[in-house]
This record gives C-alpha cells, sequence and structure tokens, in this order.
C-alpha cells in the first residue's frame, strides 16, 4: 500500500459533476449551500472519498444566511491533512472541488488546499496555478482572509488575492458586472485598488 499522490486536479459547479463521472476521481471536496439536498451526480462515480461543507457564498453576515467562518477553513485544512494521511492501492488520485458554480467557494477551498500543500510557492504563483485549473477562478475572499491567518501566510494570500483579482477584471470584462450584481462589489474594489 503506497500513500496517494494527487496528481490532477479539478474544479467544477453542480451543473459539471456528470462531466466527471468516468474520470477516476479519488477525492471529493463539497462545499454546498446548506438547504440543498444531497447530489445525485456522485452515485455514478465510482468509489471515492468525500467530505461535505455547507455555507453559502457570502462574504459579509447575511440574515438567515450562514456564511464562511474559520472553523470551515479549519475543515478544508483537515481535509487536507487527510489527502496526505491517505493509504491507498492507486498510485494517482484525483481530487475535484466544486461548489454551486465552480466559481468561488471551490476556487477558495483549492487554494487553500494549494497553499497548505505547497508552504514554498509564493502566493502569486499558486493563484496563477488556480487560474490554470479553473480559468473562471473568483475566490471568496472572506475565506482567503481565514485560510491566510490560518495558514500563517502574513497577509500574503490576501495581497495576491487582490492581484488575482486585477487579472480577472482585466483579462474578461464581465467579472465587474458579475461580482457586483452577486454582492461582491468590495472584492471588485479590491482588485481595482491594484
Amino acid at each position: 500500500m503506497k500513500p496517494v499522490s494527487i496528481s490532477l486536479l479539478t474544479i467544477c459547479g453542480i451543473e459539471e459533476l456528470p462531466n466527471h463521472q468516468t474520470r477516476s476521481v479519488s477525492h471529493v471536496l463539497s462545499v454546498v449551500d446548506p438547504e440543498r439536498a444531497d447530489l445525485d451526480a456522485f452515485n455514478a462515480y465510482a468509489p471515492h472519498e468525500r467530505t461535505i461543507l455547507r455555507f453559502h457564498d457570502i462574504i459579509d453576515d447575511l440574515p438567515d444566511q450562514i456564511a464562511p467562518t474559520p472553523a470551515h477553513v479549519e475543515e478544508v485544512l483537515t481535509f487536507g491533512d487527510g489527502l496526505r494521511n491517505t493509504v491507498d492501492t492507486r498510485q494517482d488520485g484525483h481530487l475535484l472541488v466544486h461548489c454551486h458554480m465552480g466559481v468561488s467557494r471551490s476556487t477558495a477551498a483549492m487554494l487553500t488546499l494549494m497553499a497548505q500543500a505547497q508552504p514554498d510557492i509564493a502566493e502569486d504563483e499558486l493563484f496563477a496555478k488556480l487560474r490554470a485549473i479553473r480559468p473562471i477562478a473568483w475566490p471568496n475572499s472572506r475565506m482567503i482572509g481565514f485560510a491566510d491567518d490560518l495558514l500563517g501566510r502574513g497577509g500574503k494570500l490576501n495581497a495576491a488575492l487582490a492581484r488575482h483579482y486585477r487579472y480577472q477584471l482585466d483579462h474578461d470584462d464581465h467579472f465587474d458586472e458579475w461580482m457586483t450584481s452577486l454582492g461582491r462589489a468590495r472584492e471588485v474594489a479590491l482588485g481595482k485598488s491594484v
């Protein structure tokens, strides 16, 4: 028995999950709204390990919604610890992280896992790798802030996130209006400030 080596990283939204049923996914991190029923798509997947986190994709506290907390990001890091400690007969693993659209919570979770697994990689390089995996990545800033603290990055993840937002705004005109319409104007302003 050899430790799993995660060699493939995928980020997607719920509607894309059926596209990955035959891709030998070994580990899944699902980040979904608390009220969403479990997803049938995983019934067609080969046996895999799955962790489900439930909170809303918001950056400010709102009535009747559950905002990301440090405890949620700690659960992401616990999942990451589990990846390192998993023993399996597979030599290569395939990690799939998803949220509703594969844009915000899932990309923040994946960036957190990448920063945890590669503590010596510069923050801007981590975000470039994230964009290579998911070009529409717009990580939830609240989650990244907690990850920065929990990983002891001293504000460097937060600063790189602002530069990532700037990159996204410069390369795709629809992000400004899209994120503003979703209540994320503060993140748009952060990107425009650098």
